[in-house]
Protein backbone atom coordinates (compact mmCIF):
# COMPACT_ATOMS: atom_id res chain seq x y z
CA UNK A 1 0.00 0.00 0.00
CA UNK A 2 1.52 3.32 -1.11
CA UNK A 3 0.99 6.49 0.93
CA UNK A 4 1.47 10.17 0.13
CA UNK A 5 1.19 13.37 2.24
CA UNK A 6 -2.01 15.31 1.59
CA UNK A 7 -2.91 18.90 2.38
CA UNK A 8 -6.58 18.46 1.45
CA UNK A 9 -8.96 16.90 -1.05
CA UNK A 10 -12.30 18.09 -2.38
CA UNK A 11 -14.73 16.53 -4.77
CA UNK A 12 -17.37 17.55 -7.31
CA UNK A 13 -16.17 21.09 -7.92
CA UNK A 14 -14.82 22.56 -11.18
CA UNK A 15 -11.43 23.28 -12.63
CA UNK A 16 -11.36 27.06 -12.53
CA UNK A 17 -8.20 27.78 -14.49
CA UNK A 18 -6.52 27.29 -17.82
CA UNK A 19 -7.40 24.93 -20.65
CA UNK A 20 -9.86 22.78 -18.71
CA UNK A 21 -11.69 25.68 -17.01
CA UNK A 22 -15.32 24.83 -16.34
CA UNK A 23 -14.74 21.06 -16.32
CA UNK A 24 -16.27 19.15 -13.36
CA UNK A 25 -13.35 17.98 -11.25
CA UNK A 26 -12.04 16.46 -8.04
CA UNK A 27 -8.89 17.91 -6.49
CA UNK A 28 -6.06 16.21 -4.61
CA UNK A 29 -3.84 18.84 -3.04
CA UNK A 30 -0.50 17.35 -2.04
CA UNK A 31 1.33 18.77 0.97
CA UNK A 32 4.51 20.79 0.78
CA UNK A 33 6.14 23.43 -1.42
CA UNK A 34 9.48 25.21 -0.99
CA UNK A 35 8.97 27.87 -3.69
CA UNK A 36 7.21 30.41 -1.40
CA UNK A 37 5.22 32.54 -3.83
CA UNK A 38 4.19 35.67 -1.88
CA UNK A 39 0.59 35.52 -3.16
CA UNK A 40 0.15 31.75 -2.77
CA UNK A 41 -3.58 31.09 -2.31
CA UNK A 42 -3.06 27.72 -0.62
CA UNK A 43 -0.95 28.88 2.33
CA UNK A 44 2.57 27.97 1.19
CA UNK A 45 3.98 31.51 1.00
CA UNK A 46 5.93 30.67 4.17
CA UNK A 47 6.67 27.10 3.15
CA UNK A 48 3.49 25.73 4.70
CA UNK A 49 4.20 26.27 8.39
CA UNK A 50 1.25 24.94 10.45
CA UNK A 51 -0.71 23.77 7.39
CA UNK A 52 -2.60 20.46 7.55
CA UNK A 53 -0.58 17.43 6.47
CA UNK A 54 -2.08 13.95 6.59
CA UNK A 55 -0.63 10.78 5.11
CA UNK A 56 -3.21 8.97 2.97
CA UNK A 57 -3.07 5.77 0.97
CA UNK A 58 -3.71 5.70 -2.77
CA UNK A 59 -6.64 3.38 -2.08
CA UNK A 60 -8.25 5.95 0.24
CA UNK A 61 -7.75 8.77 -2.25
CA UNK A 62 -9.19 6.82 -5.17
CA UNK A 63 -12.18 5.65 -3.11
CA UNK A 64 -13.12 9.31 -2.55
CA UNK A 65 -13.14 10.27 -6.24
CA UNK A 66 -16.45 11.31 -7.76
CA UNK A 67 -15.46 13.00 -11.03
CA UNK A 68 -14.03 11.73 -14.31
CA UNK A 69 -11.37 14.47 -14.18
CA UNK A 70 -8.87 14.71 -11.30
CA UNK A 71 -6.47 17.59 -10.65
CA UNK A 72 -3.34 16.90 -8.62
CA UNK A 73 -2.01 20.15 -7.23
CA UNK A 74 -0.28 21.47 -4.15
CA UNK A 75 1.91 22.77 -2.87
CA UNK A 76 4.23 21.39 -5.49
CA UNK A 77 3.27 17.88 -6.65
CA UNK A 78 6.61 17.08 -8.29
CA UNK A 79 8.52 17.11 -5.00
CA UNK A 80 6.88 13.76 -4.19
CA UNK A 81 8.59 10.59 -5.47
CA UNK A 82 5.21 8.82 -5.30
CA UNK A 83 3.63 11.18 -7.87
CA UNK A 84 4.14 9.04 -11.01
CA UNK A 85 2.64 6.02 -9.25
CA UNK A 86 -0.34 8.07 -8.03
CA UNK A 87 -1.01 9.37 -11.55
CA UNK A 88 -0.88 5.83 -12.92
CA UNK A 89 -3.19 4.51 -10.21
CA UNK A 90 -5.82 7.17 -10.89
CA UNK A 91 -5.45 6.73 -14.64
CA UNK A 92 -6.12 3.02 -14.22
CA UNK A 93 -9.67 3.96 -13.11
CA UNK A 94 -10.30 5.55 -16.55
CA UNK A 95 -10.07 9.09 -15.20
CA UNK A 96 -8.27 12.01 -16.82
CA UNK A 97 -5.47 13.39 -14.61
CA UNK A 98 -4.03 16.91 -14.65
CA UNK A 99 -1.01 18.04 -12.63
CA UNK A 100 -0.34 21.68 -11.76
CA UNK A 101 3.31 22.57 -11.17
CA UNK A 102 5.82 25.41 -10.93
CA UNK A 103 8.17 23.28 -13.02
CA UNK A 104 11.00 23.59 -10.50
CA UNK A 105 11.17 19.82 -9.94
CA UNK A 106 11.08 16.95 -12.39
CA UNK A 107 9.80 13.41 -12.37
CA UNK A 108 8.75 11.29 -15.33
CA UNK A 109 4.95 10.98 -15.17
CA UNK A 110 2.71 9.00 -17.51
CA UNK A 111 2.20 10.64 -20.91
CA UNK A 112 -1.56 10.43 -20.39
CA UNK A 113 -1.32 13.12 -17.68
CA UNK A 114 -1.98 16.73 -18.63
CA UNK A 115 0.75 18.96 -17.16
CA UNK A 116 0.01 22.62 -16.44
CA UNK A 117 3.23 24.58 -16.05
CA UNK A 118 2.85 27.78 -14.03
CA UNK A 119 6.45 29.02 -13.71
CA UNK A 120 7.52 30.96 -10.62
CA UNK A 121 11.21 31.47 -11.40
CA UNK A 122 10.69 35.23 -11.78
CA UNK A 123 9.75 35.53 -8.10
CA UNK A 124 11.81 32.63 -6.73
CA UNK A 125 15.09 32.53 -8.71
CA UNK A 126 16.32 29.64 -6.56
CA UNK A 127 13.68 27.48 -8.25
CA UNK A 128 14.19 27.72 -12.03
CA UNK A 129 11.98 25.73 -14.37
CA UNK A 130 13.59 22.42 -15.32
CA UNK A 131 14.36 22.18 -19.02
CA UNK A 132 12.41 18.91 -19.24
CA UNK A 133 9.31 20.67 -17.93
CA UNK A 134 9.28 23.23 -20.74
CA UNK A 135 9.19 20.27 -23.14
CA UNK A 136 6.67 18.18 -21.19
CA UNK A 137 4.07 20.88 -20.43
CA UNK A 138 0.69 20.65 -22.19
CA UNK A 139 -0.16 24.24 -21.31
CA UNK A 140 1.59 27.23 -19.77
CA UNK A 141 -0.20 29.44 -17.26
CA UNK A 142 1.53 32.63 -16.17
CA UNK A 143 0.20 34.55 -13.17
CA UNK A 144 0.40 38.23 -14.05
CA UNK A 145 1.11 40.73 -11.28
CA UNK A 146 3.18 43.39 -13.07
CA UNK A 147 3.24 42.47 -16.76
CA UNK A 148 7.01 41.97 -16.71
CA UNK A 149 6.48 38.22 -16.40
CA UNK A 150 6.20 37.82 -20.17
CA UNK A 151 9.57 39.52 -20.68
CA UNK A 152 11.16 37.19 -18.15
CA UNK A 153 9.99 34.02 -19.94
CA UNK A 154 10.21 35.48 -23.43
CA UNK A 155 12.75 33.10 -24.95
CA UNK A 156 10.79 30.07 -23.77
CA UNK A 157 7.45 31.46 -24.91
CA UNK A 158 8.68 32.12 -28.44
CA UNK A 159 9.20 28.40 -28.88
CA UNK A 160 5.76 27.38 -27.57
CA UNK A 161 3.51 28.12 -30.53
CA UNK A 162 2.10 24.58 -30.40
CA UNK A 163 0.65 24.69 -26.87
CA UNK A 164 -1.85 27.08 -25.27
CA UNK A 165 -0.51 29.90 -23.10
CA UNK A 166 -2.81 31.44 -20.48
CA UNK A 167 -2.35 34.75 -18.70
CA UNK A 168 -3.99 34.75 -15.28
CA UNK A 169 -4.55 37.99 -13.34
CA UNK A 170 -3.14 37.75 -9.81
CA UNK A 171 -6.29 37.49 -7.70
CA UNK A 172 -5.52 39.73 -4.72
CA UNK A 173 -4.79 42.69 -7.03
CA UNK A 174 -7.44 41.87 -9.63
CA UNK A 175 -8.78 45.42 -9.99
CA UNK A 176 -5.33 46.23 -11.39
CA UNK A 177 -4.31 42.91 -12.94
CA UNK A 178 -7.47 42.15 -14.95
CA UNK A 179 -7.14 45.34 -17.06
CA UNK A 180 -3.39 44.70 -17.28
CA UNK A 181 -3.93 41.22 -18.69
CA UNK A 182 -6.54 42.48 -21.17
CA UNK A 183 -3.97 44.98 -22.43
CA UNK A 184 -1.34 42.23 -22.74
CA UNK A 185 -3.79 40.10 -24.73
CA UNK A 186 -4.17 42.91 -27.22
CA UNK A 187 -0.40 42.81 -27.72
CA UNK A 188 -0.21 39.00 -27.71
CA UNK A 189 -3.47 37.79 -29.29
CA UNK A 190 -2.32 34.15 -29.45
CA UNK A 191 -2.41 33.97 -25.66
CA UNK A 192 -5.62 33.35 -23.69
CA UNK A 193 -7.22 34.60 -20.50
CA UNK A 194 -7.58 32.50 -17.34
CA UNK A 195 -9.78 34.12 -14.68
CA UNK A 196 -10.06 31.56 -11.80
CA UNK A 197 -13.74 30.79 -12.32
CA UNK A 198 -14.01 28.90 -9.04
CA UNK A 199 -13.26 32.07 -7.06
CA UNK A 200 -15.82 34.11 -8.97
CA UNK A 201 -18.59 31.57 -8.36
CA UNK A 202 -17.53 30.69 -4.81
CA UNK A 203 -16.61 27.01 -4.96
CA UNK A 204 -13.39 25.33 -3.68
Amino acid sequence: MTNIPIHETFQETIQGEGYWAGTPADFIRLAGCPVRCPWCDTGYSDGGVNLPRVTRSFEELIAQLRSAYVVITGGEPFIHPELPELVAAIGATDRKVSIETSGAFWREVPQSAWVTLSPKEHISPRYPVKSQMWERANEIKIVIATGSELDFYGEHMLNKEEIPVFLQPEWTQRTHTVPLVLELLRKFPKYRLSVQLHKYIGVP
